[in-house]
C-alpha cells in the first residue's frame, strides 16, 4: 500500500515543473499544506503587496490542485517555530509517511525545516526536500579551493561549463489522483497586520501560472531580443517583469531557461546578446542565493564584507524620510521612489541609482534601504534585494569598487534622455524640455515647479564625504574574511 504524502508549499505556487509536487504525487495519495505566518513575515518585513500576491496565487493553485485531486489545506503557524508542532499533529492526523517540500535558503528558513524534519523524524515520518528554486544546489558550484564563489563572473563560467554538460530538466505535471475523501480549506482574502493593496496595483499583477507564463512567452516573442540594449532605459517596457512570479515561485527559473534557449536556439553564451544577457540575470539571482547558504551573516543584517560592519553611517532620519517618500529634488530618485511605492516593483537600473544615492550621497545605512523596499516589493527576496543593497553600498560580494558612485542626474540624462519615465511619475515636471527635467533647481523656481523640492545634498561634497568614510575603514583582505 502506498503511503500518504504532505505536499509542504512555501514559495512554490505552481503545479508545473514542481519538483515537490511531482515527487509527492509518484510516492503515494498527497494532501498539499499552505502555513499562513504573519508573524514571521512582519519580521521578515515582507510587504502587503507580496503577502496580497501569495494569497491570490495560493487561490490559483488551489483550483490547479483540485483539477489534479490534491486538497490545499491552510494551517496557521503564525511564527515558524509553531511550524513542527502544527505539521506533526496534522502528518499523525492524516497518517502521513512523508512531508515533500522544495528547498529554501535563508538561515530563518533552514532553521525552520531542519526543526520540522527533526520532529517528524521523532515520529517516522520522512522529511523530503528538493531542488526547485534554483539550477543548481548550493555547494555543488565551488571554487577550487572548495569554497563558495565570491565573484559573480567565476561563478557563471562555472555555471555555463554545468549548464552545456547537463541541462537542468522541466518536470512534468502529474496526472491526476484518484480523489480523496478531505475537502480544500477556503483562501483568506487577506491576513492580520497585512492590509491589501489598491486594485490599481493588484490590476498590474495578475496571479495565476497562465498569467505568469503568458508573460514569460511575449517576453521570448518579443522583448528578448532587445533586452541587452533596452533593459536599462525605464522608460521602455525593455524588462521581463516576471520577478514576483519567480520569487513565489509562480514560475521557475527551469521554464525561464528553457524559455530562453528556446529562444535563442539551444544557445547559452553565443546567439543573440539580449537573450544572453537575460540568461546572465538569471545567473545573478542563482549567485545571491548561494551566498545566503555560503554567508550566512548576510541573512543577519550583516555586511558580506566585515571590515565595512564598522562604517560610520550616518543618522538622518529626516533625510531618509525625504527619501523613502521621493522627496529629494532629483527628478529620476523621486520617479523611482513613486513607482515603488505606487506598483510594487522598481526597475532595476533604478533601484542600483537609488540605493547608491542614500548609502553613498546620504551615507545611511544600507539596511535602512534594504529594509524600506522589502516592506514594498512585491517581489522582495531576501537574497537578491541584500545582495542588491550591499552591491551598491560597497559591503558586498562582488560589489560596487567604494569610489564608482552614481551621479543621478548623468544617470538621468543617459538612461531616461526624453524624461518619459520622469514626466510619467512626477507630472508637476511635465511642462520642463528635455534637457530641464533632469534637474529642475538648475532654472530656479519657475511657474509649474515651485511646489517642487530643491536638491537635499550637493552631489559633489556628498561624495567626497562617503570617500572619506570609506577611506578611514580598516582594509581587510578578501581572502581573510570570515
Amino acid at each position: 500500500m502506498t503511503t500518504p504524502q504532505l505536499l509542504w508549499l512555501r514559495t512554490d505556487l505552481r503545479v508545473h515543473d514542481n519538483s515537490a509536487l511531482a515527487a509527492a504525487m509518484a510516492a503515494g495519495p498527497t494532501v498539499a499544506l499552505f502555513l499562513l505566518s504573519p508573524r514571521q513575515w512582519q519580521a521578515h518585513d515582507d510587504a502587503p503587496s507580496k503577502v496580497d500576491f501569495w494569497l491570490r496565487n495560493l487561490s490559483e493553485v488551489s483550483r490547479e490542485l483540485g483539477a489534479l485531486n490534491v486538497p490545499l489545506l491552510v494551517r496557521q503557524a503564525d511564527h515558524w517555530s509553531e511550524a513542527p508542532r502544527v505539521i506533526a499533529e496534522l502528518c499523525q492526523q492524516l497518517q502521513i509517511g512523508s512531508v515533500q517540500v522544495n528547498e529554501e535558503y535563508g538561515v530563518h528558513e533552514s532553521r525552520r525545516d531542519q526543526a520540522v524534519a527533526q520532529a517528524l523524524d521523532a515520529l517516522g515520518i520522512n522529511f523530503r526536500s528538493h531542488l526547485d528554486q534554483l539550477l543548481f544546489r548550493p555547494g555543488s558550484v565551488l571554487t577550487k579551493s572548495g569554497g563558495y564563489f565570491q565573484v559573480y563572473s567565476q561563478f557563471r563560467k562555472v555555471c555555463y561549463q554545468r549548464l552545456h554538460s547537463a541541462l537542468p530538466a522541466q518536470v512534468k505535471r502529474p496526472a491526476a489522483q484518484a480523489p480523496l475523501p478531505i475537502a480544500s480549506d477556503p483562501i483568506a482574502d487577506a491576513v492580520a497586520g497585512f492590509a491589501p493593496p489598491a486594485a490599481s496595483l493588484r490590476q498590474l499583477w495578475p496571479a495565476g501560472e497562465q498569467e505568469a507564463h503568458r508573460r514569460l512567452q511575449a517576453f521570448a516573442d518579443e522583448q528578448i531580443n532587445d533586452y541587452q540594449s533596452e533593459r536599462d532605459l525605464p522608460g521602455k517596457p525593455g524588462t521581463s517583469r516576471l520577478s514576483a512570479y519567480l520569487a513565489a515561485g509562480v514560475l521557475s527559473p527551469r521554464q525561464c531557461l528553457h524559455a530562453a534557449l528556446h529562444a535563442n536556439r539551444g544557445e547559452f553564451d553565443s546567439g543573440n546578446s539580449g537573450i544572453v544577457t537575460w540568461i546572465n540575470e538569471l545567473l545573478w539571482r542563482e549567485f545571491y542565493k548561494h551566498i545566503l547558504v555560503g554567508y550566512p551573516r548576510v541573512s543577519m543584517h550583516r555586511a558580506f564584507r566585515p571590515d565595512t560592519d564598522v562604517l560610520a553611517w550616518r543618522q538622518a532620519p529626516d533625510e531618509l524620510a525625504a527619501w523613502q517618500q521621493g522627496r529629494t529634488g532629483f527628478p529620476l530618485i523621486d520617479a523611482a521612489m513613486r513607482q515603488l511605492l505606487a506598483t510594487g516593483w522598481m526597475h532595476n537600473r533604478l533601484r542600483m541609482v537609488v540605493a547608491m544615492f542614500l548609502t553613498k550621497n546620504l551615507l545611511i545605512d544600507w539596511r535602512e534601504g534594504e529594509r524600506f523596499f522589502m516592506r514594498h516589493l512585491i517581489d522582495g527576496d531576501l537574497a537578491a534585494n541584500n545582495g542588491g543593497w550591499q552591491w551598491s553600498a560597497s559591503t558586498g560580494t562582488d560589489a560596487a569598487p567604494y569610489f564608482r558612485i552614481f551621479n543621478p542626474l548623468s544617470q538621468s540624462q543617459r538612461f531616461d534622455p526624453d524624461g518619459r519615465f520622469i514626466r510619467h511619475w512626477l507630472p508637476e515636471l511635465s511642462g520642463l524640455n528635455n534637457q530641464d527635467i533632469h534637474n529642475p533647481a538648475a532654472i530656479g523656481g519657475l511657474f509649474g515647479v515651485a511646489d517642487y523640492p530643491r536638491p537635499m545634498v550637493d552631489l559633489g561634497s556628498s561624495r567626497a564625504r562617503a570617500l572619506a568614510a570609506f577611506k578611514r575603514l580598516p582594509q581587510l583582505a578578501p581572502e581573510t574574511q570570515a
